[in-house]
């Protein structure tokens, strides 16, 4: 892709970079936008040599939100229909990635850009970073999987203040309240995600995704339900060559070799 396109995708060894490239907008989303975000993260699912992705931003933010300006936005607009056309595949895509997720929050993340980010496995944001529920704002409720995600994240109390009063909530506080993984110093910020990336690219992948959907459908379930998905997703996994390779290198004092996807 050329410096001009709305996504950007590279990659490090087995972790795929998507970059977000409208700095001049701090990353809004358009449709131009979706239109290249949704297909970069459904090829990422579909090679096999990728085994975490990276998702940041160009230039001073993460992502702002819905662009007004953009022409799904102009005129009599179906909000609703936005959201199913483009923020529900999205939010479902990342939840569903046969690989982790990094958010690299760069910068500002607000709206669905906030929402965005908070889809993925695991955020990491600079210390210059922060997180804005912008909805109340403009007469909105938190989309892209606000509404389910901040409860999870937070509690009630803190998700409906954030929700509320739109206010700006830097990094660190984020980190600290457990919004989000890590709150990093600027200057160490790339180098400390790229690490955290190889790191889990090294490990598991399917045993890191079932991790995901079995916490996710823990949340719905009493304590009897959640021992026996427990059971199950361990009974497939065990049948699985990362098992075998797990406990082989355990034994022999040597680092695994996983490869299962």
């Amino acid at each position: 892709m050329t410096s001009e396109a709305p996504v950007l995708v590279s990659s490090a060894g087995p972790v795929r970079i998507v970059t977000l490239n409208r700095p001049a907008a701090l990353n809004s989303f358009t449709a131009e936008m979706h239109a290249r975000l949704l297909p970069a993260l459904d090829a990422a699912a579909a090679d096999t040599s990728v085994r975490a992705v990276v998702i940041t931003g160009a230039g001073r933010g993460f992502c702002a939100g819905q662009d007004l300006n953009d022409p799904a936005m102009v005129g009599d607009v179906d909000v609703g229909a936005v959201i199913e056309r483009f923020y529900r595949p999205l939010a479902l895509r990342l939840r569903t990635m046969p690989v982790p997720v990094l958010a690299a929050v760069n910068g500002v993340a607000a709206g669905a850009g906030a929402n965005f980010a908070l889809c993925c496995d695991v955020v990491v944001a600079a210390k210059s970073a922060s997180f804005i529920q912008a909805f109340s704002k403009i007469g909105l409720v938190p989309d892209c999987g606000g509404t389910w995600l901040l409860p999870r994240l937070v509690g009630r109390a803190r998700a409906l203040g954030l929700a509320l009063t739109g206010d700006k909530l830097p990094a660190e506080e984020a980190a600290r309240i457990g919004l989000i993984w890590q709150c990093v110093d600027d200057a160490a910020f790339m180098d400390t995600v790229l690490t955290l990336a190889g790191r889990l690219a090294a490990m598991p992948s399917r045993a890191l995704a079932e991790t995901r959907r079995a916490l996710d459908a823990a949340g719905a379930m009493d304590f009897a339900e959640a021992l026996t998905l427990e059971a199950d997703t361990q009974r497939e996994l065990g049948r699985g060559h990362d098992f075998a390779e797990g406990v082989a290198a355990f034994f022999a004092k040597r680092a695994p070799q996983f490869k299962d996807r």
